[in-house]
């Protein structure tokens, strides 16, 4: 499968669609963290990945048969889809310990570790002002689990390695773009990641309340759609364009805890997530540039 054709002039177009994408991404983790007192993790992860991929098959598989799993890089597909499962097992675990809103801005530092990883692995130049943004997020992240707060605990580390594990996924996504079609790679990982679910399901299976049926549908329904729309989106208009709009998330996970949890970021908490907010654009930026 080929990608698609790239129009990029239809700026607003792409923002609205990115938009929607990134609340429903906060909607996967709003369910999620709500699930996560009736249920094991490993199973909302399970249910996550399986209607994801069940709804790919039904959707692209009539449309592009078996064309949906060719893929030039196998391994790095592997690679790929379990560094997202690392990051769903670990984010979403940590939604047991910290509040929606906070977790989300730690998960944000992501482009920041893409800049280091760019350093570190594929020899990419980078400037100061990046090295001073990426040192910055940190700093941000500090804020937010604070020495002496009540977010201070090993648990904080949950979101730190989520973001790490993310980062990689990103590494890898755009490596992928370079051979393999969007849909091709996220059909992919949603198959394999829901193979290595289902393999231990026995293990980890408990009576799912009817009542919760139509939650664990929507849970992959919102993150299917929200893959969809992220790509498509990047068809109308450019990262330059869209990278700031993906903070929206933030702001969206901050609104869910208020409405259903009854949770308010402190004014500390607020200063962190614009210090990650700040470094991230400042890295997006300085690639534009």
């Amino acid at each position: 499968m080929s990608a698609p054709q790239l129009v990029h002039d239809q700026p607003v177009k792409g923002v609205l669609l990115l938009c929607v994408a990134v609340f429903l991404f906060a909607s996967v983790d709003a369910l999620a963290k709500y699930l996560s007192a009736f249920y094991p993790i490993a199973m909302i992860v399970w249910a996550r990945y399986a209607v994801h991929t069940l709804l790919m098959v039904l959707v692209f598989v009539p449309r592009h048969q078996m064309a949906v799993v060719r893929t030039r890089q196998p391994l790095l597909q592997l690679v790929r889809a379990l560094s997202l499962l690392a990051v769903s097992l670990l984010f979403t675990t940590g939604l047991l310990y910290m509040p929606l809103a906070e977790q989300t801005s730690v998960l944000f530092i992501t482009p920041i570790l893409v800049t280091l990883y760019s350093a570190l692995f594929l020899a990419e130049r980078v400037r100061g002002g990046q090295w001073l943004a990426v040192a910055a997020g940190f700093i941000g992240v500090l804020i937010i689990v604070r020495p002496g707060g009540a977010l201070f605990s090993p648990a904080a580390l949950l979101p730190l390695a989520a973001a790490a594990c993310f980062g990689c996924y990103q590494l890898l996504t755009r490596k992928l773009g370079e051979t393999d079609s969007p849909v091709t790679t996220n059909f992919l990982t949603g198959l394999i990641n829901s193979l290595v679910m289902t393999a231990g399901l026995a293990l980890f299976w408990r009576q799912l309340d009817f009542s919760h049926v139509p939650l664990m549908l929507a849970l992959g329904t919102c993150g299917m759609l929200g893959h969809l729309l992220l790509t498509h989106s990047f068809r109308y208009a450019t990262p330059a364009v869209l990278g700031p709009i993906s903070y929206a998330q933030i702001v969206f996970a901050g609104l869910l805890g208020a409405l259903f949890f009854a949770h308010t970021p402190d004014a500390w908490a607020l200063l962190g997530m614009l210090v990650i907010a700040a470094s991230g654009l400042t890295i997006a930026l300085g690639q534009r540039a």
